[in-house]
């Protein structure tokens, strides 16, 4: 069997960023709620996203799981088979995640925050592009 590493290298790099930062701020969600929560609420208190908080954090940390979790099967998927398509959903809920991140830090007015979501944005449109 054949692993289409070498044909496939900034895609697998890049894909391996988001299974990282996704997995790790998905599952840390899930296993500190009350913590996150807690921050969140003061972090929103004084924005239109004030009553939702309990809601949208569940929304993110199901996309953030859900963007690591496609991104290991794309993986996998990319380099035993050399087929990007669930690599390019993982990328593509990653880049969705990302923006909804970037909306509440925008809305919360952290202007410092959502300069570091657009970090994480580049890269992980960079790999959305590769992939179409």
């Amino acid at each position: 069997m054949h692993l289409h590493f070498f044909e496939n290298a900034t895609a697998t790099i890049l894909l391996l960023f988001i299974i990282i930062v996704f997995l790790q701020s998905g599952i840390d969600k899930v296993r500190d709620w009350g913590g996150n929560l807690s921050w969140l609420k003061a972090h929103f208190s004084k924005s239109p996203f004030k009553n939702s908080v309990p809601l949208l954090l569940g929304i993110i940390a199901v996309m953030e799981l859900a963007a690591g979790l496609l991104s290991v099967v794309g993986l996998v998927h990319l380099l035993l088979h050399d087929i990007g398509g669930f690599a390019f959903y993982g990328a593509l809920l990653a880049c969705i995640s990302l923006l909804m991140l970037l909306l509440g830090q925008r809305v919360a007015k952290d202007y410092e925050g959502a300069k570091t979501i657009v970090i994480y944005l580049v890269p992980t449109a960079f790999l959305l592009f590769l992939l179409q």
